[in-house]
Formats: structure tokens, sequence, C-alpha cells
């Protein structure tokens, strides 16, 4: 049977967030920079155990006041501390809760950084294998993150997003742009079937592009959130695609 992970960003403050988890394989937990704090994640650690559901660490730049989407240029060496430090606070939680920690998904201005420039998806890359090398690394389809990880022989998922439009080079089309978003659940139904199905996603020129959809991600803040988590995991099993992590 064809598989697939379905991931979620959460313990952002949203008030969505537990309406997710019953939808969901695969939790992105922020970890109290860009947003959260400790509370919230000891919350979303025992959502996920409550629901079966595996956690992640959600590191981003310390940057509450713009949620983490603003770029930051930091030294190889404060990047490295700092995604360590973040990975470690849901890490050290986990096992307090009897949890194990399952993967690392950046955030934001972090997470597209390290997908386009090399050096600083290499920094990011070993900053979760000195954590931890068993870490599995979610990371955009075709990014060098994906690429450098691999290099270091971590173990990868390759990231599709049910609810972000496409250029055409495989990148993500900017939030400030007016066609960034996919509002309509039928849109974003037909796009996630696309992706899991053929492999590939059909960028707003109207390119097909070939990607590999190993995971898929639902935004806890959006809009839809909860709406788009219930179609996409009804429409999947409909078509025998089974909803689990790597």
């Amino acid at each position: 049977m064809m598989s697939v992970d379905l991931n979620c960003d959460l313990g952002e403050g949203f008030l969505n967030d537990e309406l997710l988890y019953p939808y969901i394989s695969s939790a992105n937990i922020a970890c109290g920079y860009h947003a959260g704090n400790l509370d919230t994640i000891t919350k979303s650690i025992g959502y996920c155990l409550t629901h079966n559901v595996a956690i992640g660490a959600h590191p981003g730049f310390n940057d509450k006041q713009n949620f983490g989407r603003t770029e930051i240029q930091l030294s190889a060496e404060c990047l490295q501390d700092l995604v360590m430090t973040e990975i470690l606070a849901v890490h050290f939680l986990a096992i307090k809760m009897g949890a194990t920690l399952h993967h690392v998904k950046l955030h934001g201005a972090m997470y597209n950084m390290a997908a386009r420039d090399k050096a600083m998806a290499l920094t990011v890359a070993d900053a979760i294998q000195k954590v931890d090398p068993n870490l599995i690394v979610y990371g955009l389809s075709g990014s060098y993150l994906i690429r450098e990880a691999k290099a270091l022989g971590l173990q990868t998922c390759s990231e599709v997003f049910a609810d972000r439009t496409y250029l055409p080079d495989g990148s993500l089309t900017p939030r400030t742009w007016p066609n960034a978003f996919i509002t309509s659940a039928k849109v974003a139904i037909a796009q996630v079937l696309q992706m899991v199905q053929h492999q590939t996603v059909t960028c707003i020129d109207g390119t097909v592009m070939p990607l590999v959809a190993e995971t898929i991600c639902l935004h806890g803040d959006g809009e839809h959130a909860v709406t788009f988590a219930k179609q996409i995991h009804q429409t999947l099993k409909q078509h025998n695609i089974d909803i689990k992590t790597q």
C-alpha cells in the first residue's frame, strides 16, 4: 500500500492545535524561540503521546516579533548553537515525559535559507547530527538541506506542502505574493494527490515539476488548517494511501 507522512507545525500558540492531532502522523513542535514556551512544548508532547503522533523539534530564529519569518544572518557557530539548543529543549522534555524525539524540521526563514544555501544546510545538518544522528531531517523536497543531510549519513524525509504554491525552481512561492497560499480545500486535495501519486506538482506558471513527496506539511496557523487536515486525511484514506511516519 502506498503511504505518506502528514505533518503539522504546532505548539506555536494557536487555539486549534489540539484539534489537529487526530489527523496527522508527525508534529513539528516550536522550541520557544520563534514561538512557544515550556508550557506549550510540554502540552504538545502530551498530545503527541495521546494520539500516537511522532514528535519533532521545530527550530527557528530567535525572533518572536516576526514569528521567525525574517531572514537573519548568523555565523556558522552561532547558527549551530541556536539549532542545537532548540532541539535539545524538546529532546529533554520528551525524555522526561517518556517519549522519544523523532525528527527535526526548521521553521520559516531558517527553513527557506537552509533550503537554498549549501553552507547553511551543512551547518544545520551537522548540528542535528551532533544532537542525535538517529534524528530524521525534514526538509523541502530537492533542497540543499536534504542533500547535505544525506551526505552526512542522516535519514531524511522530503517535504511537500498542501497549502502553498510552487515556483518552477522548486521553491515555495514567497508569502508576500498574492497567489502564495492555497485557500480551497478542493485545490489543496488535488495538489496533495498529484504530489503523492505522481511525485509531481503543477507550478504557478503551469509547468509540471518532479519532486519527492514523503511528508506533507499542513500549517497549524492556517485559517483552514483543521478543515484541510480532516479532508486531506479522509481523501488519502479513500485512495488507499496509508498515513504514517517513516
